[in-house]
């Protein structure tokens, strides 16, 4: 990771870390920063295509770490940073649904990483995508899946349990959205 990508983790994580202990809300204080950052390197780097990719992996999981250092709850941070990632990148982005499976996964792999609960990290992100997706007047269902699956594959990654509990938190109906995975996932093959 380069230096200039592991200064936006950090920003973030810095920025999350502040909004958690000064606000008590998390999924407000997520979205905000998480937001705000993006349109911020949006702004600064022109990012799209691979570099917004980059960009929103990278916000993404300062926004995970930041909430586990500070033991947030994962799951509205998940929510709060999908929220913050679709705000964020409306203006830039033609590739919405490839960048909340993008995000999801982020919010997967990250919470694997820092020991947290990859089931809630997923079903979270679920339902950030939804509310993103209607209040910007998108397919609540397509952004669901994208989300689900995005999530699924990067459970792919990590382990076989980790697919286990994914599949588990995002199969059925969230927030009031069916929510329909596609296949086939990466690491299922077994």
């Amino acid at each position: 990771m380069t230096e200039e990508r592991k200064g936006i983790v950090q920003s973030v994580k810095g920025g999350i870390i502040d909004a958690i202990r000064g606000a008590g809300e998390i999924t407000d204080a997520v979205v905000d920063t998480v937001s705000g950052s993006l349109v911020n390197t949006i702004e600064k780097t022109g990012a799209v295509g691979a570099a917004l990719t980059s960009a929103v992996t990278d916000v993404v999981r300062g926004a995970i770490e930041g909430a586990a250092e500070v033991g947030g709850d994962i799951g509205s941070t998940a929510k709060g940073a999908m929220l913050g990632v679709l705000r964020g990148t409306r203006e830039v982005s033609t590739e919405t649904m490839d960048t909340i499976g993008t995000s999801a996964g982020a919010v997967v792999k990250t919470t694997a990483e820092v020991g947290g609960d990859v089931g809630a990290a997923a079903k979270g992100a679920v339902e950030g995508a939804i509310v993103g997706a209607k209040e910007l007047g998108l397919d609540a269902e397509e952004a669901a899946s994208a989300a689900a699956t995005g999530a699924l594959k990067a459970a792919g990654d990590v382990s076989s349990t980790a697919v286990e509990q994914v599949r588990e938190a995002v199969t059925g109906t969230i927030a009031g959205v069916k929510v329909v995975l596609k296949e086939p996932f990466k690491g299922e093959e077994k």
